[in-house]
């Protein structure tokens, strides 16, 4: 019987060309049918892109007039016709909001109470929801079905035993006071616990039989799965603790403690208003929630919970 080796070459290389052709021939077909299947996608999303859009330009509008607003002189804020594009462009209502009030110590307390909150409450909902998900027994069960059910509760209910709790603790009117019943949250937790019950327990027995202890499984293997969880939630708890007001305005009483929410209020006069200057303060009152979003946002997709396991 003839084989490969006993035929001549060109008879041999016959099967080899047939098959490259008929690879390339199916890579041909591939490649004619994906563009029209791609211009099909693209035409039926194109009215879901509109849409989308146009909701959008919706919520974008009224911020788009508040940021253009405040560079306009108190003079054209409210003359007619009106305008969103300022007609004399000016900054001095940013430079009164940060001379005229003490806005660099309110930025600073607010900055303190962000800060402090974000990193325990991210902390203490890691190590709460490690332990709903991984040391499951009826009793975690119980205390998680608990934890959810505070979300239940509107904030106004328990604003009163809250604050005796901070009152009797020595707290009150300082910056404590409004970090410590901030530090656990019930949204924080569920974050967690549903993000550490994706992982496979075969990572942690692995772990194990390597001798790492349960803090070095937390801290060198769960924490840096979790880093979309974990980044999110911080983004989440700045921004709430940042744009906190009525917490603040219970526990604080003097001036020097105020957080910037607090200041923008006291702006505000019983009859006259500085236009001005409440929009310059509050326009910068926002900037450091932008930056921390745009910094953080490219953690929060990124997650690879498989990591570290053979198939």
């Amino acid at each position: 019987m003839a084989t490969a080796a006993n035929l001549p070459p060109a008879v041999a290389e016959e099967p080899a060309l047939g098959v490259e052709r008929a690879s390339a021939t199916h890579g041909s077909r591939k490649t004619r049918h994906r563009p029209g299947n791609t211009e099909l996608r693209a035409k039926a999303s194109l009215p879901l892109t509109v849409l989308m859009w146009l909701i959008a330009a919706l919520y974008a509008l009224p911020l788009l007039w508040f940021l253009l607003s405040s560079f306009k002189p108190g003079s054209e804020l409210f003359s007619y016709p009106l305008s969103m594009i300022p007609r004399e462009w000016t900054f001095q209502g940013f430079v009164d909001a940060w001379e005229r009030v003490d806005f660099a110590q309110y930025f600073l307390n607010t900055a303190t109470v962000s800060i402090v909150t974000t990193v325990l409450t991210v902390f203490f909902s890691a190590c709460t929801g490690y332990a709903l998900a991984k040391y499951n027994n009826r009793g975690t069960r119980l205390f998680f079905v608990c934890i959810l059910a505070t979300t239940m509760l509107p904030t106004e209910v328990i604003l009163n035993p809250t604050f005796s709790v901070i009152r009797d603790l020595g707290l009150y009117n300082s910056l404590a006071g409004i970090i410590v019943p901030s530090v656990l949250t019930a949204t924080g937790v569920f974050m967690f616990r549903q993000f550490f019950l994706t992982v496979p327990d075969d990572l942690l027995h692995s772990a194990r039989i390597d001798g790492a202890g349960e803090l070095a499984i937390f801290f060198r293997i769960m924490l840096p799965l979790s880093k979309p969880i974990l980044f999110t939630l911080a983004i989440f708890s700045f921004q709430w603790r940042w744009n906190d007001y009525i917490w603040p305005l219970i526990v604080l009483n003097d001036p020097k403690w105020y957080t910037l929410q607090v200041a923008l209020r006291s702006i505000v006069g019983a009859e006259n208003i500085d236009w001005p200057v409440l929009l310059g303060a509050s326009v910068i009152s926002l900037l450091p929630l932008v930056l921390v979003f745009f910094v953080f946002q490219k953690y929060v997709l990124n997650a690879d919970v498989s990591a570290g396991l053979k198939d």
